[in-house]
Order: structure tokens, then C-alpha cells, then sequence
């Protein structure tokens, strides 16, 4: 063999070997891995999404910001350096979806819990401007289901109880009546219903303190009749997180200067009592926040707002428990 035709062949597999590898950073940087991505998303303003029957837009430089989570699949490349992702955090698919629900039944619940976020955030601003609301009960909504109970495998957040062993349980005291007549370890078949129609499930409870439970937690499910048209558009965004800046923006589109011209951020779950409920990616949003240059942040009172300041920097934090704390905290902050 020449001299050149060594050359010739060293040069051959020299390139062989570096499109080998060329090819290889390509698949770790385009190829998705198995794991989730939470990614910051500057928080977004809430009025021209909001339309409410006798209201109108804020025409100051102020205004009320709702704030989400980015949420992709993480690439190879970015599961080995996460860093390349300011403010971004790496979760397995058990973390986000503990009950392996499919993606298509996931989705739905999220958009479910959005819309449903929609009607609460109306009744509870209207509710609190002194207008009459009617909510009629229709079920017990499922918010949280222990893993490790029985019911983990068949109920889920979103879920509806309306009946147990065919009693109809309608509100929170009629389930809770029903259930103080079982013994533990003791076989229910609860009605349900969901976004993906009605269903008849058989839960074994579980003793606590000598009480048969289901092992979930539940709030009011109801059906809102509003006193005035009030119209939310928040597209393919899903989940319930954004309740409490949507409650906000209807007070201030019906006149009631709650911002005073300055750029308020808002999450939080909202509940037909006017309650605040906790959310997830509360560091994203935060760092959302910062991004889009508001004011203020009104977060869930608790861990939410504990784990808010660790990435506030100067953005002022201001725990909730409530709708009324909100306006109550907005008018001594600026009032």
C-alpha cells in the first residue's frame, strides 16, 4: 500500500469518525429525552382577555398580569446541562403525572380546570363588588388524591363525586354524612363525573382515627349563575393558577381602581369562598414575573410565597390567604 493511499484511507476515517460524531451532538441536542422542562414565561397582561358586560378595559399605565409555566420535553442535551436554561428545572414524568393519566385525558383536565377557574374568578369579583351570584351545588370536585391509597389508582384531581352507593352526595356535607356511615376498609362504588363523561368506580377506604376515608382531598363543585356576561379567552393555557388575577382584572374593568396605575402580578388557585389555593411553578413564575417588569406579585400565602422570595430579587412579594386580603393588601399597599 503507497504512502498516499494511507493517507487517502486515515483521511477517510478521520471524516467517518467526525460525522460519527457530528451526528451524536446532534442527537443530544435536538433529541427529546424522557424528562420535563419548566421554563420561566414573562407574565402576561389579563385585560384583553377579560371582557366584562358594563366594563372596560384600564386606561392607565398599570394593570393586572397573569403569569404561567413553559413546560416541554427536555432535551438530551439539556438533561445533562441544565444550566443551559436560566431558570429552568428538570421533573420525570412521575412527578408531574403520579397517576400516569394519558396525555390526551391530562390535557383536558387542565383545560377543564382553566375554564372552571374562568366561572369562580367571575362569581367571587362580582360576589365581592356586593352583585348576586347564585351557585348551585352539582358534586364534590377531587383536588388532590393520596397515591398510596386504593382510590389513587382510580380517582384524580378534577374527578366529581355526585354519588355514593347511590346516595347522591351533591356538597361537601352530604358526602361527609355518607361517608361517617361506612366502616373502614369497606368497598364504595362512587359515581363520577369528568371531562371524559360519567363514570361508576369501587374505592376500598382506608381508617383514619377509626373513620372510613376515601383518600382525597375535595372542594364545592357547583354550576355559577353570573348577574352580567363575563367573558375569559386564555387559548390552549390550562390549569387553575391564574383564578386569582382574573378575579382581580374583573374588579378593575368594572371601575374600581385596584392597581393605581402600577403593574400588578397574581396566582393562585381561587375558590368559591374566595379563597387562595396553592400552585405549582411558583419559581418560574416568579422569575416571570421579574421578567415582565411588575410591581408586585400576590402569591399563595405559605411554601408559594416562601419559595417566591428566594427568586423575587426586588420584586416585592405579597402573600395571600383570600380574594379579600388581595384587595385588602392592594388598597394598603397603594390605596
Amino acid at each position: 500500500m503507497s504512502r498516499l493511499t494511507r493517507v487517502l484511507l486515515s483521511g477517510q476515517v478521520l471524516f467517518a469518525v467526525g460525522v460519527a460524531l457530528l451526528g451524536l451532538v446532534l442527537v443530544v441536542a435536538i433529541a427529546p429525552s424522557h424528562k420535563y422542562l419548566f421554563l420561566p414565561d414573562p407574565a402576561h397582561p389579563v385585560a384583553p382577555l377579560v371582557s366584562v358586560a358594563g366594563g372596560h378595559d384600564p386606561t392607565d399605565s398599570g394593570g393586572v398580569y397573569f403569569v404561567d409555566v413553559e413546560t416541554r420535553k427536555a432535551t438530551i442535551l439539556e438533561t445533562l446541562i441544565p444550566s443551559l436554561n436560566s431558570g429552568a428545572d428538570l421533573y420525570s414524568p412521575a412527578a408531574i403525572n403520579p397517576q400516569n393519566v394519558s396525555a390526551i385525558t391530562l390535557r383536558a383536565e387542565d383545560l377543564a380546570d382553566m375554564h372552571r377557574s374562568h366561572d369562580i374568578a367571575a362569581a367571587v369579583a362580582l360576589q365581592s363588588l356586593g352583585e348576586k351570584v347564585t351557585a348551585k351545588a352539582n358534586g364534590v370536585r377531587v383536588t388532590d388524591v393520596d397515591p398510596s391509597a386504593p382510590a389513587g389508582k382510580v380517582l384524580y384531581p378534577g374527578d366529581s363525586i355526585v354519588a355514593v352507593d347511590g346516595t347522591p352526595t351533591l356538597t361537601l356535607a352530604s358526602l361527609a354524612k355518607v361517608m361517617s356511615t361506612k366502616k373502614p376498609g369497606a368497598v364504595v362504588a362512587l359515581s363520577i363525573e369528568n371531562a371524559r363523561g360519567a363514570e361508576l368506580v369501587h374505592v376500598k377506604t382506608i381508617a383514619h382515627h377509626g373513620q372510613a376515608l376515601i383518600g382525597i382531598a375535595v372542594e364545592q363543585n357547583a354550576t355559577i349563575i353570573l348577574p352580567r356576561k363575563v367573558t375569559i379567552d386564555s387559548g390552549d393555557i390550562g390549569g387553575p393558577s391564574a383564578g386569582l388575577a382574573f378575579a382581580l382584572d374583573i374588579v378593575e374593568e368594572l371601575g374600581h381602581d385596584i392597581d393605581h396605575g402600577h403593574k400588578i402580578a397574581a396566582t393562585g388557585e381561587i375558590f368559591l369562598g374566595g379563597g387562595v389555593g396553592p400552585i405549582g411553578g411558583i419559581k418560574q413564575k416568579t422569575i416571570g414575573a421579574r421578567r415582565a417588569g411588575v410591581d408586585v406579585f400576590l402569591v399563595p400565602a405559605g411554601a408559594n410565597a416562601t419559595e417566591a422570595r428566594r427568586y423575587a430579587g426586588s420584586l416585592t412579594i405579597i402573600p395571600v390567604k383570600s380574594f379579600q386580603q388581595a384587595l385588602h393588601a392592594l388598597a394598603t399597599l397603594y390605596g
